[in-house]
């Protein structure tokens, strides 16, 4: 079975293969206390990756192994994760006195009821949630499955970029993971049962909410920071990497501010509201308690401000590594601007200190 969801003890790097960048994160623990060890982020050639989907695994791998060079992490084991859109994910329930060898023997004899593709097409792995409230005799068993071709494109991209496979996640369950770290930093965490994490990035945006811990939904959807770059290329008649390098520093006419970036916020805030409404359509909710953004547009100053005053929920953006500490090889100024891009990587970076 692929070691998508097993606890691992072994020190991992987080690495996140994101359509325009790769993303990588070591993390230490003393304590109760996480550091930053080491992390960095690389840009990908265009279309080496195209909405999740990774198409050059060569640009892909080598790409990563600049990153290796420039950020000198102390171990080579990574785990990587594939979108939840890539995978197929049932919750069953098993007699708890079942060993770990008799739930994954009777899961492969179930498994063709709850995934749509032939069996020696996929990976899967499973992992016990826990009991059921009502009868602790039985237990919650997490089955995640995906196509063979999602996982073995990102772990070949591992090992070009010169690091060895420990693990293969999802990203999904990766939020999940490090939602534990973002919860207790929001004003009256414990009455928060319902928090949705949007992370915008380039060119796709995913929902994920979760109810007391756990993900109880995810969607994606086709838009991000990059309708902001092209909407800079028509209005300034600049270059891609001119648009995008003005982005980031700002040096832009005054009317910027007016023409481009506060129509793409409300852009932003109409798609928010949209995944929210599909949320509550095709569930049982009807509310969240807060928003938290993610992803590299989260960064853009005010949006946060925006999305709460438009939506009516508490909002604010994500930083997983508020209460860390950082080595001297790590910049506290681009950590920081980093933040918002790297839950992913954050959350797989975790499954170090899993128990």
């Amino acid at each position: 079975m692929l070691p998508l969801l097993r606890k691992k003890a072994h020190r991992v790097l987080g690495v996140d293969i994101s359509t325009t960048a790769v993303k990588l994160l070591e993390l230490s623990k003393n304590g109760d206390r996480y550091r930053v060890d080491s992390y960095g982020v690389e840009p990908l050639p265009a279309h080496a990756v195209v909405e999740k989907t990774v198409h050059d695994e060569v640009a892909v791998g080598e790409t990563l192994s600049r990153l290796v060079s420039r950020a000198k992490p102390s171990t080579k084991l990574s785990a990587v994760a594939v979108p939840a859109s890539a995978v197929t994910a049932k919750v069953l329930e098993m007699d708890a006195s079942l060993s770990e060898g008799e739930m994954e023997d009777q899961i492969r004899l179930e498994a063709d009821q709850y995934i749509p593709f032939p069996l020696d097409e996929v990976r899967l792995d499973f992992s016990v949630l826990g009991p059921l409230e009502n009868n602790p005799a039985r237990v919650e068993v997490l089955l995640v499955a995906s196509r063979t071709e999602n996982v073995q494109r990102r772990v070949d991209c591992i090992e070009i970029g010169t690091l060895k496979a420990g693990g293969v996640d999802v990203e999904a369950y990766a939020i999940e993971r490090v939602f534990q770290l973002l919860l207790p930093q929001l004003p009256h965490a414990a009455e928060l049962e319902t928090v949705a994490i949007i992370d915008i990035g380039a060119t796709m945006t995913t929902l994920s909410v979760l109810h007391r811990g756990r993900t109880v939904y995810t969607r994606e959807q086709v838009f991000g920071g990059k309708q902001l770059t092209e909407d800079i290329q028509r209005r300034y008649g600049l270059s891609v990497e001119e648009a995008g390098l003005a982005k980031k520093t700002g040096e832009l006419p005054d009317d910027y501010g007016p023409e481009v970036l506060q129509p793409f916020m409300d852009a932003v805030v109409q798609q928010v509201n949209r995944s929210l409404q599909f949320f509550y359509g095709s569930t049982q909710f009807n509310h969240v308690d807060y928003i938290l953004l993610a992803g590299g547009t989260a960064s853009i100053a005010g949006l946060a401000e925006r999305v709460q005053e438009r939506v009516g929920t508490s909002c604010s953006v994500a930083n997983p590594f508020a209460g860390m500490t950082l080595s001297n090889k790590v910049s506290a100024a681009s950590i920081a601007n980093d933040a918002p891009a790297l839950l992913i990587a954050c959350g797989l970076a975790l499954r170090s200190f899993d128990a």
